[in-house]
């Protein structure tokens, strides 16, 4: 739409939460470009579900190493809206953390490596997204959009799957996340409110959207 300004745009949220779709629709709105976070050519994605304390470490690296090219190819541009960021990145490497996935060696690898590229964007022009957009939402949405798209690997059995346990663990952590989140202006959207398929909700999102930029 004419008389947006140019922005750079991150989404977060978890698994399942729609940020594809709400990509797509900020893309479209601003005249923005859509930064995807790629699953069909992840190798290691579908391995990390099957035996993740095997492939954990090695899937945290490749998210990082390909946030970091996204992000900073979204700084230089100044008009993007990404799907999934680099900011977001080290809660996963948390949660794996936590949950027995990582050693204590691989996590201080990993924090090392996101300091470092964290201090190179320091000292890009835009330093900062301009934005955050966080879709926030129960866990009981998530688990049924995740259902819906049916990615085998991202299924749940039963209530002792392991996969469930790291769902939750991961969903209990978003909002401190959130929280704590410094590096640009931010703004949750609860996603049991709008159904952006819905164009007055379309409309009441990115009206939402557009007045947090202005600011």
């Amino acid at each position: 739409m004419k008389g947006d300004k140019k922005a750079v745009i991150v989404l977060a949220g978890m698994i399942g939460a729609g940020k594809t779709k709400y990509t797509q629709m900020i893309s479209e709105e601003l005249g923005s470009q859509p930064f995807y976070e790629s699953v069909e050519d992840n190798r290691i994605l579908e391995m990390f579900y099957k035996d993740p304390k095997r492939w954990a470490f090695a899937l945290q690296i490749h998210f990082l190493n390909t946030r970091f090219q996204s992000i900073k190819q979204a700084l230089k541009h100044q008009h993007n809206v990404l799907d999934r960021s680099i900011y977001e990145d080290a809660l996963f490497t948390k949660i794996n953390y936590e949950s027995g996935n990582m050693s204590e060696a691989e996590m201080d690898t990993y924090l090392s490596l996101l300091d470092n590229m964290m201090e190179e964007l320091a000292g890009m022009p835009k330093k900062a997204p301009d934005l955050l957009v966080y879709l926030q939402g129960p866990l009981s949405i998530h688990l049924e959009r995740i259902k819906k798209r049916g990615r085998e690997y991202e299924q749940v059995e039963n209530e002792d799957d392991e996969l469930l346990a790291y769902y939750k663990h991961l969903h209990s952590r978003y909002d401190e996340w959130y929280d704590a989140y410094d590096k640009s202006k931010k703004i949750a959207i609860p996603i049991t409110e709008y159904d952006i398929e819905i164009a007055e909700d379309r409309q009441k999102v990115m009206q939402i959207i557009r007045e947090s930029l202005a600011e």
